[in-house]
C-alpha cells in the first residue's frame, strides 16, 4: 500500500549528497543514465525465486500503457485522488493498531515516509519515530534491524517447555512463573475497531508473535479464528481467496506472498494447543473443538510427502516441518505402531542423520523443495530431528540413533554451557533466511531433556 501510494503522489524526495553518495555506491552504472522503464522488470538470476507469470506481465503492460495515462487528466485523476485517500486511511489504520509498529521494518520504513509526505507535521510521523528502536539491537559487530519487532510470545513457551523437559522446574520456580504472568498480560483482549471495513481478522484471545502491541495475531495463539474450510491453520489471517490471485505476485523474490496460506507446521502446533485444552475443559465447545483436531490431523497427514517428510515453510526445513507435524500427531493420538504417517516420518528423519550423529539441512532445501544436506551437524536441526524421532516413539523402538545424537549436541556444547550460532534456522516464503535468537539454546536443551525423560521411563 504504501509504495503504491508514493508512487500514486509521484513523490520524489530532495537529493542531498548522502542520497548522491547512496546512488554512486549501489549502482554501477550512472544513475542518470538508467533507463528505468527499460530495467524495471530486470531481475538478478540468483534472486529469480519466482518468475512472472504471463497473467502478471498483461495487466503490467495494460496498466502502463492505457490505465496509467488515464489516471493523469481530468476527470480520471480524481479517480486517483480518491484511491491514494483510501491508501492513507489503510496506512494510518495500521499504524494505530500496531501502536507504529506495523508488520515489519520495511512496512514501517515505507508508512513512516507517507506520513511524511502526507504532512511533515502530523502526529502520526512523530508517532513512528520512536518506535524506530523496536527494530534496533545491538549485535558483536555493530547495530543491526531485526525482520520483526521480536519474538517474545514465540519463544518464550518454547523456553519454559525446554525447563519443564529436564525436570529441573522446581529450581526455576521463580522463572516460569515470570513467564506465565508475561504471557497472561500478553494475550489480546479485544478484537480491533471496524477490523472488518479494514479487511483485518478478528484478534481477541490471540497472540502475537511479539509483544501485544504488535497487533497481527498469530495462528499459534489462535485456533478456530483461522481455521480455513479444508482444517488447515494458515499464519495471521484464515485464507479468504482463490489460490490463483498469486498470479499477480508482484515480487519476483519471494513466492506466496499474496494471500496467507496454510502451512503443517501452524496447523500440527494448533493440533497441539486444542488437545491439551480439551483435556484441561472436556465440556467447552467440545463437538467444535473435536472436528478442529479432527479436520486439522486429516489435513496434516495429506501434506505429507512421498518421502515421509513435511515441508516447513517458518523454517529449515523438512526437518522442521517434520518435527512439528509429527509432534501434532502424536498428541492426537497417532503413534508408531497405530500410523503409517508416523513410520514413515521417523524413516526420512532417520535416512537424513549424517556419520557424525547429527543432522544438518541447508537453506537451499526452502528453495528447491528437495532435502539439501549440508554436510556439518546443525545443533538447531539435530534437536529438531530428535525432538521428531522422539515424539515418533524412536527411543522405545531403537534409541541407539538419538544416543549418536545427543553426543553430537553435548560435544557441541560451549564452555559457557551454551551452544554455538550457526547458520540461520528460519525461513520465510522460501527465500528469506533469519535468525531465532534462543533456538541455539532451547531445542537443544528440549531435545536432550526429552530424551533423558523417555529414557528414565523406560527403564521404570
Amino acid at each position: 500500500m504504501s509504495m503504491a501510494y508514493l508512487y500514486g503522489k509521484k513523490f520524489v524526495g530532495l537529493i542531498t549528497p548522502t542520497i548522491t553518495a547512496l546512488r554512486e555506491e549501489l549502482y554501477n552504472t550512472p544513475y542518470s543514465n538508467i533507463d528505468w522503464g527499460k530495467v524495471s522488470n530486470c531481475c538478478a538470476e540468483e534472486d529469480l525465486h519466482n518468475p512472472r507469470s504471463q497473467v502478471r506481465n498483461i495487466v503490467l503492460v495494460c496498466l502502463k500503457k492505457f490505465v496509467e495515462p488515464m489516471l493523469n487528466w481530468w476527470p480520471t485523476n480524481k479517480l486517483r485522488g480518491r484511491a491514494l485517500s483510501k491508501l492513507m486511511e489503510q496506512i494510518h489504520y495500521n499504524n494505530e493498531t500496531t501502536e507504529y509498529i506495523t508488520i515489519c521494518p520495511v512496512d514501517k520504513a515505507l508508512n513512516m515516509i507517507c506520513c511524511w509526505v502526507e504532512n511533515p507535521n502530523s502526529d502520526a510521523f512523530k508517532k513512528h519515530l520512536p518506535r524506530v528502536y523496536d527494530y534496533l539491537w545491538i549485535a558483536e559487530d555493530g547495530m543491526k534491524a531485526k525482520i520483526y519487532d521480536g519474538c517474545q510470545n514465540w519463544e518464550t513457551p518454547f523456553i519454559v517447555q525446554a525447563m519443564c523437559s529436564t525436570n529441573l522446574i522446581n529450581e526455576f520456580g521463580p522463572t516460569i512463573k515470570k513467564a506465565h504472568d508475561f504471557m497472561k498480560k500478553s494475550q489480546v483482549l479485544r478484537n480491533l475497531p471496524d477490523y472488518e471495513r479494514f479487511y483485518r481478522h478478528r484478534s481477541k484471545g490471540s497472540w502475537t508473535l511479539s509483544t501485544i502491541d504488535n497487533g497481527w495475531p498469530i495462528s499459534d495463539g489462535t485456533a478456530e479464528t483461522l481455521k480455513n474450510k479444508d482444517g488447515s491453520i494458515c499464519t495471521y489471517e484464515r485464507r479468504r481467496t482463490a489460490t490463483w490471485v498469486e498470479l499477480l505476485n508482484p515480487s519476483e523474490s519471494f513466492k506466496n506472498i499474496v494471500i496467507d496460506h496454510p502451512t503443517s507446521e501452524c496447523t500440527a502446533s494448533v493440533i497441539d494447543g486444542m488437545v491439551l485444552f480439551k483435556e484441561l475443559y472436556p465440556q467447552y465447545r467440545s463437538e467444535e473443538v473435536g472436528n478442529c483436531i479432527k479436520n486439522a490431523v486429516k489435513y496434516v497427514e495429506g501434506k505429507q510427502l512421498k518421502d515421509g517428510s513435511w515441508y516447513g515453510s517458518w523454517g529449515i526445513c523438512f526437518t522442521y516441518g517434520t518435527m512439528f507435524a509429527v509432534k501434532g500427531l502424536g498428541a492426537a493420538g497417532r503413534n508408531y505402531y497405530n500410523s503409517s504417517s508416523i513410520r514413515k516420518a521417523c524413516k526420512f528423519l532417520l535416512s537424513k542423520q549424517q556419520s557424525t550423529g547429527g543432522w544438518g539441512e541447508s537453506y537451499l532445501s526452502n528453495y528447491t523443495e528437495e532435502y539439501v544436506d549440508s554436510g556439518t551437524p546443525h545443533t538447531v536441526e539435530t534437536a529438531w530431528a530428535m525432538l521428531g524421532l522422539i515424539y515418533g516413539g524412536q527411543a522405545e523402538i531403537d534409541p541407539v540413533p538419538l544416543y549418536r545424537a545427543a553426543q553430537v549436541l553435548m560435544s557441541m556444547q560451549l564452555e559457557t554451557g551454551e551452544f554455538p550460532q550457526q547458520e540461520h534456522a528460519g525461513c520465510a516464503n522460501s527465500a528469506f533466511y533469519f535468525n531465532y535468537p534462543n533456538y541455539r539454546n532451547l531445542f537443544p536443551i528440549m531435545a536432550l531433556g526429552e530424551f533423558r525423560r523417555r529414557l528414565v521411563a523406560n527403564k521404570n
